[in-house]
């Protein structure tokens, strides 16, 4: 596959995680009963792991490794701090304003990821 490609299917998975993360955490706030749907349990580790599988194989195709490339390192620290923060936001905080609370951090630190990706600076 080219590396064009790749980096396609990147984006697209990441455009899908990004709205399946906002529409969950939606029905979070709302308490919704969508959240006990084994789809809605199910597809997003579906969606991530092509996100992750196309993020790897770019890293390899490009040789843009985390520790030679500072945007890269800075990505997937971005990217594990979102993960923690997503987990507290739509299942292990205590309450709705505390899972609130972390889901307006998680898509502010998903804001910076994306700034990164963008940017690409050199630091």
């Amino acid at each position: 596959m080219s590396y064009a490609l790749i980096k396609n299917i990147h984006l697209a998975f990441a455009m899908l995680t990004t709205i399946g993360f906002c529409v969950r955490g939606a029905w979070m706030m709302t308490e919704s009963a969508m959240l006990q749907k084994k789809l809605v349990k199910v597809l997003p580790h579906v969606v991530d792991t092509i996100l992750l599988t196309s993020a790897i194989t770019l890293v390899v195709m490009s040789g843009q490794y985390p520790w030679v490339v500072a945007w890269v390192g800075i990505k997937i620290v971005l990217l594990v701090a979102y993960i923690v923060l997503g987990t507290f936001a739509l299942k292990r905080g205590k309450t709705k304003q505390i899972r609130t609370v972390f889901f307006a951090v998680s898509i502010a630190v998903l804001l910076a990821l994306f700034a990164v990706a963008g940017i690409k600076p050199g630091f």
